[in-house]
């Protein structure tokens, strides 16, 4: 569980390979786990987080290590008010720890679970431990139009949630709709 993000998708690309037959060296197992600082960000995200920045306080709770998420925080270009990343927490979604990390460092703020909106895709890795941390959520399914769940596992039971979206521009646009109607 304390093993840096980039250093485990190393080790998960080698055994992927072996399982498959294919051989890799360690540099290129090396190389994947490090390309994670290079992934896009999904093409409405910035414009999305850029306009919600404008309301509301964000927060990432994320299953990358500080220097991955480095990457992705420039693409995304805004300022997060929190970063809390598997690294700092030591242990990985959907452990209750990384949800227990991101809950108390909040409430030190002041910031109590009412005022917050778990916001993610993965069934499995947020929305379930977001149930039972008591979170109000959103589902940004992306995924709506596939059958599956993508690279993240079958939740099993289907976590509830209180809002869904098929993007963060949804989102965004939605928050916009309820303003302009206020």
């Amino acid at each position: 569980p304390g093993k840096v993000y980039s250093d485990l998708l190393g080790v998960v690309y080698r055994r992927l390979a072996e399982e498959w037959g294919v051989e890799v060296t360690w540099e290129e197992c090396q190389a994947y786990g490090l390309s994670v600082r290079q992934w896009p960000a999904f093409d409405d995200s910035r414009e999305a987080l850029a306009y919600l920045k404008q309301h509301f306080e964000l927060v990432v709770l994320t299953n990358t290590d500080n220097v991955s998420f480095s990457g992705s925080n420039a693409r995304l270009g805004v300022h997060f008010d929190g970063v809390f990343t598997a690294e700092d927490v030591g242990s990985y979604k959907p452990s209750d720890r990384n949800f227990d990390y991101m809950l108390e460092a909040l409430g030190r703020r002041g910031i109590g679970k009412s005022e917050i909106l778990h916001t993610a895709e993965s069934m499995f890795h947020d929305h379930a431990p977001a149930n039972r941390h008591g979170l109000a959520n959103c589902w940004i399914y992306r995924r709506h139009d596939k059958e599956g769940f993508g690279a993240t596992m079958n939740p099993g039971d289907m976590p509830n949630y209180d809002f869904c979206f098929h993007s963060m521009a949804e989102l965004a646009a939605a928050h916009q709709a309820e303003v302009a109607g206020a």
